[in-house]
């Protein structure tokens, strides 16, 4: 089924090149289906980048997928037209009466400053507070991931001693979780991130589930056990060339930096080994923490 995005957001011919099914809202109006209704919290600064990653994930089940994409109003990125936001995303004040099955909280560049000197770290808590009446489960990327672990259980990060950077081995740590369905016992996870959430206090919130864990990334996955939020510390959704673009950057701007780790093979290629499980983890999640507890009536009357 298809994911419902507008004709002309660019990730639209990107998918569509792909062979991922994609439709404008004018179609997807003549069809007798109540549409899955996601929102995604882009904090990206490469939003069109990230628009595309998490498009394509969500494309792959058999769920026809609306997507609204939302931004903050307090904060205005630089690597992207306000004209382009103008058209494609919406601010909190206009989804405020919207219900949402599911949302996507990305990750942003801002993970070495303390959550309080964020500039849209206020309007930020007022999302959290919108998720708790409006959206039936979350996913949390990196550093959103580590700003909800903050704000709804206390628990707080650190600078680590260098960058986490490159793909890592994860184990389960739960027997027949939904969430995992499908995938192997090695589960490869891209990160690339400077600080970490606080493992013990983690471990020791009775509210927290740790899913995933990687003896060098410690918790990759983690899920509430209410099962409405989850929170993944790495960037599953990653391209290909995601992180040696980051690498490429880093070098550019003369940063001590190096290669990404047990990221390339022995030929020097790129080992994309990650992706099965991206798309398992959006597939499990949109299956059975959003499609199959979801209530049929949203009642939105935006919508209507």
């Amino acid at each position: 089924m298809p994911i419902i995005i507008p004709r002309d957001l660019p990730a639209f011919d990107s998918l569509k090149s792909e062979k991922i099914f994609v439709m404008d809202g004018t179609r997807a109006v003549s069809q007798d289906i109540r549409p899955i209704e996601i929102a995604i919290l882009n904090l990206m600064p490469t939003k069109e980048v990230t628009e595309t990653q998490l498009l394509r994930l969500l494309g792959n089940t058999p769920l026809q997928v609306n997507v609204t994409f939302i931004r903050t109003t307090t904060y205005k990125g630089k690597h992207i037209s306000e004209r382009y936001l103008d058209k494609f995303y919406k601010s909190l004040q206009e989804v405020k009466r919207m219900k949402f099955d599911g949302m996507i909280i990305t990750g942003a560049p801002v993970e070495t400053l303390p959550f309080d000197e964020v500039k849209y770290w206020k309007e930020l808590q007022e999302i959290f507070d919108f998720l708790d009446e409006n959206v039936t489960s979350t996913i949390f990327i990196c550093w959103g991931a580590q700003a909800a672990l903050y704000y709804y259980y206390g628990i707080d990060k650190h600078i680590l001693d260098k960058k986490l950077f490159g793909v890592y081995n994860n184990k389960k740590e739960i027997s027949h979780e939904p969430l995992l369905k499908g995938m192997d016992d090695v589960i490869r996870i891209p990160h690339s991130r400077h600080t970490a959430v606080d493992e013990t206090k983690l471990r020791a919130c009775p509210d927290l589930q740790v899913l995933v864990s990687g003896e060098k990334c410690g918790p990759s996955i983690i899920k509430s056990k209410d099962d409405r939020r989850i929170f993944l510390t790495g960037h599953s959704e990653y391209d290909r060339d995601t992180l040696l673009n980051e690498y490429n950057r880093d070098k550019e701007k003369g940063l001590d930096i190096l290669p990404p780790d047990n990221y390339f093979d022995k030929e020097g290629e790129i080992d994309m080994s990650w992706a099965s499980t991206a798309n398992l983890l959006y597939y499990n999640w949109l299956n059975y923490y959003v499609y199959q507890v979801t209530p049929y009536e949203l009642y939105d009357d935006i919508h209507k």
